[in-house]
């Protein structure tokens, strides 16, 4: 007996080795593939991390950027609205000294017509003219 339970544990270990080969094999091949897909899975989330860094950089660069445009054009419309205020102002003030000086001019001439017209008056009513060196 003792032949055949020495062989028959010989021939179990000849027999099942290839299979607990291929079963540890097999249980290396999974802890391997774990760990790749765990390294996989680590380097996935840094990349979505880094991403998001960059992303977050660029949304800011994107909001200063916006930022001083819009303070630029906020300048620029600035000056376009004073430089219209003061090409307004001098056209108004222009307009202005138009008006005194034709508002003048027609003091001056009503002025005159009524001399004239007091000269004509006088004469008509005195019968005669006034003077005969043209001074009136």
């Amino acid at each position: 007996m003792f032949p055949f339970w020495f062989s028959g544990l010989y021939s179990a270990g000849y027999f099942f080795r290839p299979f607990l080969n291929l079963l540890s094999e097999r249980e290396r091949r999974f802890k391997d593939l774990n760990d790749r897909t765990e390294q996989l899975i680590k380097e996935a989330r840094a990349a979505e991390e880094e991403r998001e860094r960059r992303l977050a950089e660029v949304r800011r660069e994107a909001t200063g950027r916006r930022e001083t445009q819009r303070r630029k054009a906020e300048a620029e419309a600035a000056q376009l609205m004073e430089a219209a205020k003061a090409e307004a102002r001098q056209t108004l003030d222009q307009v202005r000294s138009k008006i005194e000086e034709e508002l003048k001019a027609a003091e001056t001439e009503l002025e005159q017509m009524g001399h004239n017209l007091a000269s004509e008056l006088a004469e008509r009513v005195l019968g005669r003219p006034l003077r005969s060196n043209g001074q009136n």
